[in-house]
């Protein structure tokens, strides 16, 4: 059963990684719309949108001064406010915009909540997207692997993609970002999935020392899934891979 985000901003919700996490969701509200067509997403897949619905500037910045009023008004406040939702958020024509008005709505209402990002970091390479992602507190992006069968069995990218230009992306950021990978095993249309075995560690350990960022998040499935055939990773096996990771001198958040 996927999950859609049927509001621009929605929650807030209890984050495993985030708290208190009041989300943002700059995609339609019908149906997902990513770059990626990942195995695991909550949100389902891909839907058959011939003109996305991209919510509007202005109608976001103010739902979430709204919201932002409203938390304040009920003496609450959130730990972060993310760019979430139904897909992949830098896929907004006008996300480097956005994010000015959320950062600046952040510094009036909810000055200590952090601005976060979930991104598949396939747009840094725009300027005013990676200039944008520089401007949050968290930055989290996602590379699943280090080989690139791992990732096109994983992520199912909808276009060319490689993980060396991918890493070669990611260094730009020199460390200040944070590296969110899944762990999964299990099949889908008869091959296996396992990025958890040695040789998968091994090719991910090789990124994450070439991308050097300043905290790493890895996490296993926590809802169903699109693709029926996934197993969980349990949180002692996140653990040691974790602890891989940890012997190499980075911080490791397991979200089990």
């Amino acid at each position: 059963m996927s999950i859609l985000f049927d509001d621009i901003v929605f929650g807030p919700v209890k984050s495993r990684r985030l708290g208190v996490s009041l989300g943002i969701n700059l995609l339609p509200v019908d149906s997902k719309l990513c770059n990626f067509d990942c195995i695991y997403c909550e949100c389902g897949w891909n839907g058959s949108v011939s003109r996305p619905r991209f919510g509007r500037r202005i109608e976001i910045r103010r739902a979430l001064e709204i919201r932002l009023k409203e938390m304040n008004e009920s003496n609450g406040s959130p730990d972060a406010i993310t760019f979430s939702g139904n897909g992949e958020p830098t896929m907004h024509p006008e996300f480097a915009e956005i994010m000015s008005d959320v950062v600046e709505l952040r510094d009036a209402y909810a000055p200590k909540a952090k601005v976060c990002v979930l991104s598949n970091a396939t747009f840094v390479h725009r300027e005013k997207v990676f200039e944008a992602l520089r401007k949050a507190d968290r930055a989290i992006l996602k590379l699943d692997g280090g080989r690139d069968e791992t990732v096109e069995r994983m992520n199912c990218p909808q276009g060319d993609y490689s993980v060396a230009l991918a890493v070669e992306k990611l260094k730009a950021f020199e460390g200040n970002m944070i590296l969110q990978t899944m762990f999964l095993r299990g099949e889908y249309r008869g091959q296996k999935i396992d990025n958890t075995s040695d040789e998968e560690v091994e090719a991910w350990l090789k990124a994450v020392k070439e991308i050097n960022p300043k905290e790493i998040t890895i996490y296993s499935i926590d809802r169903d899934t699109p693709a029926p055939d996934l197993q969980k990773v349990s949180k002692e096996d996140l653990e040691k891979i974790a602890d891989k990771a940890r012997a190499l001198g980075y911080k490791v958040q397991v979200a089990g």
